[in-house]
């Protein structure tokens, strides 16, 4: 780890929690390398959702490079992740390219996140028992009374619009604004990013697709394609969501646990590594997750979240980060040739750099996993109608566009999809630049894979030649 991550070891509190990371949320760490590039957290007008309030009706965009750029890069997140996730692997990036600057986009939905106990602890003012608490031993101990609200299903009913056609809306406005301050514009985005990728480049805008405003799509282990349901398979999951919770279960973990899982879980990873595991002990954790042996708080994490550990269930959440060690009480945590280092993909998990930040979504609207059934590859079909899923240009994609897919976990399925895409449009096979890596990259592993990553190394030319 690099002198920065030491000084994060020693001086901040223990922050406890490993909570396992695992629930969910993929995402990845990073170690840090040596200066950071210029970095910038803005909320602007999102897209007005008539059942909405106001206050919610905002997206946001974590920019990272020199402002000074002229191109410009705008990622999304995929299910139950969020804006830090990017942040690693934007920092690679911009280094290789200073001409560009990344946008990791930071969903509505992460407004109702209350961060301010893992604030203090990033700022030193807390004890890690005083987070666990927080956030997760009240849970079980009912002595604790200081703690997290858990927003009532019953208050955010608004909730259950948050789908595709928001997502756009509030994408849009991003794009609009990249447009303003860009020579070019790429957009791309990982798992259910990239199906959102797709729905923005085929929406219909008044008769044009959203890919007129972009130079080039990228998939990163997303953009599957899938039977569409039929319209009244459409109807009944819309009748079926009018009786559950807004929020999405991230692999069968309720919101919001599985995002203070692994937000607190990263944090105490980076921040007291080798102290021994709260979570262990803690009747909450869930049994999937603990080792047969007690551990550090950086061996709990990565059990967790490890793809050997891991449970198949939170396969969304996996890398390869390591292994067990052999010996000690407790336990450690060993790199053990894997591609992606702990302490990075921990970092994409906690936004340790970042106030009111993190790399995972705790509330991820189920409304907008539903309608990503719809999307395609932007043609039309009955489902469409029923969700206002206007993905519908999927053949009027301008004939210039560049695209990159990397298969992870998603292999072919990837691929395939984006070879697909380009043929239905017409555009070159010359534009097509498509990679499979399914036998040794995760899910998150083209974020989180350092120092060689072979998404990254696709990438740099890829974005140079856009920019030429």
């Amino acid at each position: 780890m690099s002198k920065r991550g030491d000084r994060f070891r020693r001086s901040l509190p223990r922050l406890a929690a490993t909570i396992l990371a695992a629930s969910a949320v993929v995402l990845a760490g990073a170690a840090s390398a040596a200066a950071r590039p210029p970095e910038r957290f803005t909320r602007i007008k999102g897209f007005d959702e008539p059942s909405t309030p106001a206050r919610f009706d905002r997206v946001g965009v974590l920019e990272v490079g020199s402002p000074r750029a002229r191109n410009v890069l705008v990622l999304v997140p995929g299910t139950s992740a969020s804006s830090t996730y990017f942040v690693p692997l934007a920092e690679d990036i911009v280094r290789q390219l200073p001409g560009w600057q990344v946008w990791a986009v930071e969903r509505r939905e992460n407004l109702l996140e209350d961060h301010s106990m893992f604030n203090l602890a990033k700022r030193r003012k807390v004890s890690d028992q005083q987070v666990f608490d927080y956030y997760l031993r009240w849970l079980t101990n009912p002595s604790v009374t200081r703690h997290i609200r858990v927003i009532p299903d019953g208050e955010v009913a608004f909730a259950r619009n948050w789908g595709m056609r928001t997502e756009i809306e509030d994408l849009h406005r991003v794009i609009l604004r990249a447009k303003r301050h860009a020579r070019h514009v790429v957009l791309g985005g990982h798992s259910l990013g990239g199906t959102i990728t797709t729905a923005y480049a085929t929406w219909n805008f008044h008769g044009r697709p959203g890919a007129r405003l972009l130079d080039g799509l990228i998939y990163i282990d997303g953009g599957r394609l899938g039977e569409p349901p039929s319209e009244q398979q459409a109807r009944e999951r819309l009748a079926q969501l009018a009786g559950q919770s807004p929020w999405l279960s991230f692999g069968g973990i309720p919101a919001p646990y599985a995002g203070l899982f692994n937000t607190a879980g990263s944090l105490a990873a980076l921040l007291y590594p080798n102290e021994p595991s709260l979570a262990y002990d803690w009747p909450g954790l869930p049994s999937f997750l603990k080792p047969p042996v007690r551990p550090t708080n950086l061996a709990q994490y990565g059990y967790a979240l490890d793809t050997e550990t891991s449970p198949s269930a939170l396969w969304a959440a996996q890398a390869h980060i390591g292994k067990l060690a052999p010996s000690g009480d407790p336990r450690g945590w060993l790199q053990a040739g894997e591609i992606t280092p702990i302490r990075r993909y921990a970092r994409m998990f906690s936004g340790i750099d970042f106030q009111g930040l993190d790399g995972t979504a705790w509330y991820h609207p189920l409304r907008l996993t539903i309608d990503a059934a719809a999307v395609g590859n932007g043609t039309p079909n009955p489902a469409q109608r029923v969700f206002d899923v206007r993905a519908t240009a999927g053949k009027k994609l301008p004939k210039r566009l560049r695209i990159y897919a990397f298969g992870a976990a998603g292999g072919r399925l990837v691929t395939d999809a984006a070879r697909q895409l380009a043929r239905q449009a017409g555009i070159p096979a010359g534009n097509v630049v498509l990679v499979n890596r399914q036998g040794t990259y995760a899910h998150n592993d083209p974020a989180g894979a350092y120092p060689r990553n072979d998404f990254l190394a696709r990438l740099v030319p890829f974005l140079r030649k856009i920019a030429r």
